[in-house]
């Protein structure tokens, strides 16, 4: 019987904390998804275009831009691995 008051009074301190963490969390996730958009609305949107719409575009310019970066990355490794190559054939000609 003591076990079952227990594990009753552990089920409602959970279900108060949970449920605070909760209200918490949902105010302040809500705080900043409104701070992000007036900032995008105020710096990032272009004529008649809605906040979602200049959201989507930003992600959409992020996606390619680090394509281009990773490519970019890839074609330095290559021209890297290509200078090592010639330095070790010049040294061991020597």
């Amino acid at each position: 019987m003591a076990k079952s008051k227990l594990v009753k009074a552990n089920k409602e301190i959970e279900k108060v904390v949970v449920g605070s963490y909760k209200k918490i969390e949902n105010g302040v996730v809500g705080s900043f998804n409104k701070m992000s958009d007036k900032f995008v609305d105020n710096y990032f949107t272009r004529e008649n275009e809605s906040v979602a719409e200049a959201k989507k575009r930003l992600a959409e310019e992020q996606k390619v831009s680090l394509e281009k970066s990773k490519k970019d990355m890839e074609e330095r490794k290559q021209h890297q691995q290509e200078i090592i190559k010639e330095n070790r054939k010049r040294a061991e000609s020597r």
